[in-house]
């Protein structure tokens, strides 16, 4: 093994065998949370990107996807309940050829590729169901196409044509959705699926098609159009038209001195009606005029007459045998209007507008003017049944002081707020302020104030290298020196060659111990020789037995 790595891991068995069991333990929790996120974080990356091979599978669909990937050794994942099949990049293509040529998937709704399947030998009823099937089956497919739609199903209810009924009918459909993961459609999807459904066939309108979802919610009734629109454009229309009236009034009467309320009726469903007026033209005028004239002249008549036009004997009074006919017809014009008038759902059928003015403190205004501003305003149609009424009142204070009060006392408790939340973040900076400066301070004085060893005579002493006058009480206490006394300088001998070192450099306690009992040893030394040299032979002579 290399020097270098042997020295590392002699190094690393030194630090190891010094940690505690906690230490220890804590390690090696360390150690196995890194090798599994190693062994996690080499997975991910080399773990293939999947893209779908399918999406909006059947279960038996799915199944025999599956089935198939399984066979042929192909890695796959499920999403969206199994209706999504996934599978590497680099198969996505492969394996839809193979399924492809396997059939599959095969619970797929056909559209108009029906009719290629159809005989020469079909009857009529055949061709009618089998064309009504591939209208069903694209209108399936597309409305499935749409965002946050899993499945769709479309029944429609075509009515024969005959020349027998005189009343023909209007197709009707039935839509069935699957949303994705339980979602609501909102109401511009479901107008887009009527829309969409209703121009597919001719003669159907969007009042005829009726939606439904999985959860078996009517979102839109035949006749009725959406479910719950008639009310939502009521409400938008009400409140619409007693925003602009208000916004008039407090103009004329002030801010808070007139009260507005709408309400209004819209249709829930079309209507159709079918007007047809007579009139005589101007001036005398005919579109056709028709004479005729018969003149007959014959000899003497023997019998009592002749026939008329009408096989009716006509006396001959003369006895000559002749007479003259004349017939006009004559057809007058006569002008004719036809009006067809249809009425889609959600219109305005009636509304009316009730006005308060707070006869305290609106002037100079009249109940009249009042109305015939509001009444243009809102566009008040008198002959459709709209009504508008307006009254001068007493309103009440009371409301009107709670709801100051409430008003101010809500400002108030949001400006408490706003000035708890400046002093909490003002406190928070300040602290954060006050630990770095505290931080940056005793940096800059332990920088600045180093702490040395003093190797003396009577042992080492730690001081700092800017002695402030605490240090230099305690190391008047440790010499047994007075406040008046200075301190005594050793003699430069008495010190060692490096006699002062920083804090990085200072020897350990053994060490200190040491070079303390030499020293106390070369004191005794030079007060005592003679005891001294009688211990040390003493010594010696020890050592020898």
């Amino acid at each position: 093994m290399p020097t270098v790595l042997t020295t590392y891991y002699d190094r690393a068995k030194t630090v190891v065998s010094k940690f505690s069991i906690a230490q220890r333990t804590i390690a090696v929790i360390g150690v196995a949370l890194l090798v599994m996120g190693a062994i996690a974080l080499g997975a991910w990356l080399t773990r293939p990107q999947m893209s779908p091979l399918f999406t909006g599978l059947s279960a038996g669909d799915a199944s025999a996807v599956v089935e198939q990937l399984k066979s042929s050794g192909v890695s796959y994942e499920l999403a969206e309940g199994g209706a999504t099949i996934l599978v590497p990049d680099d198969q996505v293509y492969a394996q839809r050829l193979a399924a492809a040529s396997a059939g599959l998937p095969g619970d797929t709704s056909e559209g108009y590729t029906l009719l290629d399947k159809m005989g020469v030998t079909a009857s009529e009823f055949q061709q009618s169901v089998t064309y009504k099937r591939a209208i069903e089956g694209e209108l399936a497919s597309t409305i499935g196409a749409m965002d946050g739609i899993s499945t769709a199903s479309v029944q429609l209810a075509i009515p024969e044509e005959s020349v027998f009924v005189s009343e023909q009918q209007s197709p009707t459909a039935s839509v069935f959705v699957k949303t994705r993961n339980g979602s609501t459609l909102s109401d511009e999807k479901i107008e887009a699926i009527v829309h969409l459904t209703s121009a597919a066939v001719p003669g159907m309108t969007p009042e005829d098609v009726a939606v439904t979802d999985q959860n078996g919610t009517v979102l839109s009734a035949v006749g009725a159009g959406l479910t719950g629109s008639s009310s939502k454009q009521a409400t938008e229309h009400e409140a619409k038209v007693a925003a602009s009236v208000s916004a008039m009034l407090d103009t004329i009467v002030g801010p808070g001195n007139a009260t507005v309320t709408v309400s209004a009726d819209v249709a829930n469903s079309t209507s159709e009606r079918m007007d047809e007026t007579y009139s005589a033209p101007d001036g005398e005028l005919s579109a056709s005029e028709q004479t005729t004239t018969e003149t007959y002249t014959g000899g003497q008549a023997n019998g009592t007459g002749v026939l008329g036009p009408d096989n009716i004997a006509v006396p001959n009074g003369d006895g000559d045998g002749s007479y003259e006919f004349e017939e006009t017809s004559r057809s007058n014009a006569v002008n004719k209007s036809t009006e067809k008038t249809i009425t889609p759902a959600g219109e305005v059928t009636r509304q009316t507008v009730s006005i308060a003015l707070n006869r305290g403190a609106v002037t100079g205004v009249t109940a009249g003017q009042i109305e015939a501003l509001v009444a243009s305003a809102a566009g008040i149609d008198v002959e459709r049944g709209d009504a508008i009424a307006v009254e001068f009142v007493e309103f009440s204070e009371t409301g009107a002081t709670a709801a100051q009060t409430a008003l101010q006392a809500a400002e108030a408790e949001r400006e408490q707020q706003f000035q708890q939340e400046l002093l909490r973040s003002a406190i928070i900076g300040g602290s954060i302020l006050l630990a770095v400066i505290i931080l940056v301070v005793f940096l800059a004085v332990r920088r600045k104030m180093k702490r040395r060893v003093l190797y003396t005579d009577d042992g080492p002493i730690e001081y700092f290298a800017t002695v402030t006058e605490n240090e230099e009480q305690k190391l008047k206490s440790l010499r047994g020196l007075k406040d008046g006394d200075a301190i005594p300088l050793p003699a430069p001998t008495a010190l060692l060659p490096s006699a002062s070192v920083d804090i990085d450099d200072e020897p350990e306690p053994d060490k200190i111990l040491v070079e303390r009992r030499r020293r106390e040893i070369d004191d005794l030394a030079r007060r005592e020789p003679e005891a001294t040299a009688t211990a040390l032979a003493e010594l010696m002579d020890e050592a020898r037995v």
